[in-house]
């Protein structure tokens, strides 16, 4: 199907009276180019956004003079849903852009495209996608992406645009559109996949599958394309488990074979096993040290094999003690934190001399260590506490190991969903902050370090997280001079694409227009038992002096105004719950409603009707948001509208 040029596209919005999806604008001595691009071609080739689509957004940003791509610049973009009647100008743009930098709670954008998503592997067929709202006290479900079976482990394309998940029961590698949280496909491979693992320029994934395809034979790894999405190879290695590790270099794939006691080197370039070293014992878990340029192997019974990475052969043997479990490389690749999971124990091995340094106690069960830059975090199966260890204090031979812990959340990890190979610990994009999956609990908990608790958390709607990951979705450079991200539109209306770059100095808002999807909205009138749009001029009152509430009633499937509704009450309330006021409203034309309000003091009201006449109750009506502050009449600011539950929101959400 061809796609409309820009210029089609610009000549098709200017006939409709629609803001384009392709625009420039030139200011201080560089030229912005923005395009907004649907994801579903059927309606790209049509010039269509409507609520709901998954689209990507671009911005080309190069010098007036030379045509340079401008590099490494940082933009930030936000989209402001537009009140009825509000004007576009230079200083609302201005004013909203500011607004949004500071995070503020008068003035939130519609959709943020500096932000990212967490995602949860449950344990059942799903993955949960959330917009995580920490410090709002709320989030919101964006999707629930269904699964064939349930996932086993997962992996990110570079680029974020990509999700693979392994799914063993369906010998596959289901891929997922992160645009549009949709499965597009699925790949093929080697009997009960298991570990997925992307080598480090991501070009190929590596699935380990964990049965032979013939009776006693070998499994190994089956590899695939990430552009093409083709199934390359499969390669066998040996028999039982297997766990992946890369060559800093991409030139050479690790792979244990737990029933043989080996390490297989795979040349990566030919897709073909070229070395075998025996490590010995049952190894569970391998680390690649990009500082010592070598391969460390964990063995269940009690050692730790370290294996030249450019000679393939085994250079020394770390003796330990039976019930080795994971061993993960802190940042820089000098230190190795290797776990004993039934001992209760932490190794740290130092990669210059290849033998442990420091050795120190844990709590029932370490069985996951995850890092930021400045600390190591481990979790134990048999507690809800999480371990943190500053990595500026490790190394001191012979010393304790220091450490420090905040509770991961009420039930011990261990008592919910088995774990997955995928970490149920990852670090937020962009903070010194954990996110923290509890598959007892249903819950992730966001902790930001230097706390003693969790700041936030969020529910997963009934299901066990057994992993966490972040998808960032926020404006990336993806060329030179080129920055996108993929969205998903929400509410129709007409939006400012508001624009930031901070050197030099350029603001703009882009007009945009989103239409109302039918289909959507049938079914949204179907579940409605009223239409209410509020009528309200601004959404920032003065404290202290009276103001107007206005709604228009109407028929949600015929559009027809409700008359004569007597028993219409509004109720307002001033978050969290500390004054409230319940009012009849009155009819001041047909079908349109009033009520007068004063705001007692500054904060944040909620507004809800309800109508015994009309089937509306308090806990169906959509809320309406007002912001009041002392002093004079603020700018008017952002309207927001939702509801109270969040059955509710997984429910419009599936739509």
């Amino acid at each position: 199907m061809m796609r409309m040029t820009a210029l089609t596209l610009l000549l098709t919005a200017a006939v409709l009276g629609q803001p384009p999806s392709s625009q420039k604008i030139e200011r201080e001595g560089i030229v912005v180019e923005f395009e907004m691009e649907n994801l579903d071609d059927a309606k790209q080739a049509e010039g269509l956004f409507q609520e709901g689509d998954a689209v990507r957004i671009r911005f080309r940003i190069s010098d007036t003079a030379t045509g340079t791509p401008l590099s490494a610049v940082y933009p930030g973009g936000w989209m402001d849903l537009l009140p009825e009647g509000e004007s576009r100008d230079s200083k609302s743009c201005r004013g909203k852009i500011e607004a949004f930098m500071s995070g503020s709670l008068l003035s939130p954008p519609e959709l943020d495209l500096n932000v990212y998503y967490v995602l949860a592997l449950n344990d059942d067929a799903t993955i949960s996608v959330v917009d995580p709202l920490f410090g709002f006290g709320t989030t919101k479900l964006l999707s629930m992406i269904r699964l064939p079976s349930p996932g086993e482990d997962w992996a990110l394309s570079p680029d974020h645009s990509k999700l693979f998940v392994s799914l063993p029961r369906n010998n596959r590698v289901a891929v997922a559109d992160t645009g549009r949280w949709k499965i597009t496909s699925q790949i093929d491979v080697g009997p009960s996949p298991s570990h997925l693992a992307l080598q480090p320029d991501g070009k190929y994934l590596w699935a380990a599958f964990d049965k032979p395809r013939v009776s006693n034979g070998k499994s190994g790894v089956s590899v695939i394309d990430v552009h093409s999405l083709r199934h390359l190879a499969d390669i066998e290695t040996g028999r039982g488990r297997h766990e992946l590790a890369f060559s800093q270099d991409d030139r050479f794939a690790y792979v244990t074979n737990h029933d043989e006691g080996t390490l297989s080197v795979i040349d990566i370039a030919q897709l073909k096993v070229t070395a075998t070293v025996e490590v010995g014992g049952n190894p569970v878990s391998l680390a690649y040290s990009s500082f010592a340029q070598t391969v460390y192997v964990s063995d269940s019974r009690g050692s730790i094999a370290a294996v030249d990475a450019r000679k393939h052969r085994l250079t020394a043997r770390i003796k330990a003690e039976e019930g080795l479990s994971q061993i993960r490389f802190a940042p820089g690749g000098r230190y190795a934190f290797a776990l004993n999971t039934p001992r209760n124990l932490l190794h740290i091995i130092d990669a210059s001399q290849h033998r442990i340094v420091q050795t120190g106690d844990m709590l029932r069960g370490p069985d996951q260590v995850a890092f930021t830059q400045g600390l190591a975090y481990i979790r134990h199966s048999g507690s809800e506490i999480v371990f943190m260890i500053p990595l500026s204090q490790i190394g001191r031979e012979g010393a304790p190991v220091p450490s420090i812990d905040f509770p991961g959340g009420q039930h011990a990890f261990g008592a919910g969903a088995k774990p997955s190979p995928a970490g149920s610990l990852v670090q937020a994009p962009g903070a010194t902050a954990m996110l923290v999956a509890n598959p007892a609990d249903k819950m992730i908990y966001y902790y930001k370090e230097g706390m003693a608790a969790p700041m936030g958390s969020f529910k997963n709607y009934g299901r066990q997280p057994r992993a966490v990951l972040v998808v960032d979705h926020s404006l990336s450079e993806t060329r030179a001079g080129v920055y996108e991200t993929v969205t998903q539109l929400r509410r129709p209306g007409e939006y400012d694409l508001a624009f930031f770059l901070d050197s030099p100095r350029l603001l703009h808002c882009f007009p945009l227009q989103v239409e109302a999807n039918p289909q959507l909205q049938v079914r949204r009138r179907a579940r409605k038992p009223v239409d209410i749009t509020p009528q309200i001029e601004s959404r920032s009152l003065p404290v202290g002096q009276q103001a107007s509430l206005r709604f228009r009633l109407g028929d949600p499937l015929s559009g027809e105004l409700r008359r004569s509704v007597s028993d219409l009450n509004v109720l307002v309330f001033l978050a969290p719950g500390t004054w409230e006021k319940r009012q009849w409203a009155q009819e001041v034309e047909p079908g349109h409603y009033q009520v007068a309000f004063t705001p007692p003091r500054p904060g944040v009201y909620y507004v809800f009707l309800a109508s015994r006449s009309q089937g509306l109750e308090f806990n169906q009506s959509p809320f309406l948001i007002l912001y009041a502050q002392e002093g004079t009449k603020a700018e008017q600011a952002q309207p927001a509208s939702g509801t109270r539950s969040d059955s509710a929101q997984e429910e419009n959400h599936h739509d």
